[in-house]
């Protein structure tokens, strides 16, 4: 009976520091607009003040890549969103924007604030985080 108690503790010591030194890997879907991209951006703040290093991927496609656009602005109108990806971005998150958005919306990338890249498929890249990366998907 001992030996299976010290195997029992030996196991959950072993999984508890598996789960410690384990890097959360995170995407974040933003498709719908201001709203959810000022959401989405106050999720992200508040997850990496909990979790600073998480690994975070934001990807955007539809009316998700408004608020990437040059000029772009919270709901509130009180803040432009390049200042608040850029500190985002200074914590290592990335943004990706959707290249089919950007062809069936006739938008350029040089209409875009500077810092996120371009990824062919916003939901092929999310797909692919998920099953291929093991990224825990959020939708804010």
């Amino acid at each position: 009976m001992r030996i299976v108690s010290k195997l029992v503790v030996a196991v959950a010591a072993f999984a508890a520091a598996s789960f410690t030194f384990a890097q959360d890997k995170v995407v974040y879907h933003i498709d719908s607009g201001l709203a959810q991209a000022t959401k989405g951006v106050r999720n992200i703040r508040n997850h990496l003040d909990i979790d600073p290093k998480a690994k975070i991927v934001v990807v955007t496609h539809a009316d998700g890549v408004d608020f990437l656009l040059e000029g772009a602005k919270t709901t509130s109108n009180s803040q432009e969103f390049a200042a608040l990806v850029g500190d985002l971005m200074s914590r290592n998150v990335t943004f990706e924007i959707c290249e089919i958005t950007l062809r069936n919306r006739n938008l350029r990338k040089e209409q875009f604030i500077l810092g996120p890249s371009f990824t062919p498929s916003g939901v092929v890249r999310i797909a692919n985080l998920q099953a291929r990366e093991q990224y825990a998907y959020i939708k804010p």
